[in-house]
This record gives structure tokens, sequence and C-alpha cells, in this order.
């Protein structure tokens, strides 16, 4: 049995909706919500804080794609190994 109450529930799976970049499950669980007494300007503030949490790793991924342009620039290409993102600079892991 969960601890959490209906309304926290829809809380958590929006969140975990927007991190997932789920649109199945926003569309789910938007009138999911609302069905168990959240506002919309609560669920707005779910989504908004969502957001927010999940741009800081997305901002640190770009941080590092533009640090490896920076001074390696072009050499960054020229490294050995591949995956399914193409090749892997030597003593690095593939992504995917």
């Amino acid at each position: 049995m969960s601890s959490l109450n209906l309304r926290e529930r829809e809380l958590v799976a929006l969140g975990a909706a927007l991190a997932a970049n789920c649109v199945p499950c926003i569309e789910f669980h938007v009138p999911a919500a609302r069905k168990a007494g959240l506002t919309d300007a609560e669920i707005d503030e779910a989504i908004a804080l969502a957001d927010k949490i999940k741009q800081v790793p997305a901002g640190k991924v770009l941080e590092a794609a533009r640090q490896m342009l920076g001074s390696a620039g072009a050499s960054a290409s020229a490294a050995t190994g591949s995956s399914a993102c193409g090749t892997v600079p030597a003593g690095k892991s593939a992504c995917c």
C-alpha cells in the first residue's frame, strides 16, 4: 500500500512524465491530476518545477558539448573507436 495520496501520486507522475518527454503520459496525467483534485495552477506549478529541474542536466550537457568544441575544436572528431553515436575518443566510453 502506498503512503502517498492520489494527489501526491499524480504530482510525481507529472514530474516523471515531463522528465521522460512522454506526451501520452502528460495527456493521461493532467486529466488524472484534475480528477484527483489538483487545480490547474497546482498542475502548472508542478510542471514548471519539473521542467526547471530537468533543465539543470540539459544545461550541463550543452556546456560539456561546447567545452568539447572549445579548445579541442575539430580534433574531437578525429577520435578512434565507434558506437551508435559515431566515433568515441580513445580512453572514453560510448554513450549508447
